[in-house]
């Protein structure tokens, strides 16, 4: 690819559209965990897992404010939950979610309707983030063309 691919890769690892990038694969990740928690409600002895998006968003934001003023590439810091691999992909690793009180009868520590919550919480999530990186790319393909606006 030459030149024209390393000037790709940095635009969109120092622009908003590395930030939504790493938004996105995220959210994906959570919505994939929160569908099997959902799947698994009933069988005995399941536990939830859970991603942090809570922190996710404030080490997202750590990482944007690492990179500011600077062509660095956007780093995600290293947690138990997410980290980056050498190539600057986020990697996930749910954890168990911790009972809120004692577990269910069965076993389990499911709650259908906060796991549903989350799963609707998230999925807007990733839809906001899909509609800015949207943007993004409409702007980066004026500005390509030579059009402003």
């Amino acid at each position: 690819m030459g030149d024209n691919g390393l000037f790709l890769s940095d635009v969109t690892n120092t622009t908003p559209i590395g930030l939504l990038e790493k938004t996105l694969a995220f959210t994906e990740a959570r919505n994939k965990m929160l569908a099997t928690n959902i799947a698994n409600a009933t069988t005995p002895e399941y536990r939830t897992k859970q991603l942090d998006h809570a922190a996710f968003q404030a080490e997202l934001k750590a990482a944007a404010e690492r990179r500011a003023g600077t062509t660095d590439r956007i780093r995600i810091a290293s947690s138990e939950q997410f980290e980056e691999d050498d190539a600057g992909f986020l990697r996930v690793k749910p954890t168990e979610e911790p009972p809120e009180n004692l577990l269910f009868h069965d076993g389990t520590n499911a709650r259908i309707e906060n796991q549903m919550s989350q799963l609707a919480e998230n999925t807007l999530m990733n839809k906001v983030a899909t509609e800015l990186l949207r943007n993004q790319f409409e702007v980066l393909a004026k500005s390509i063309r030579g059009r402003a606006g």
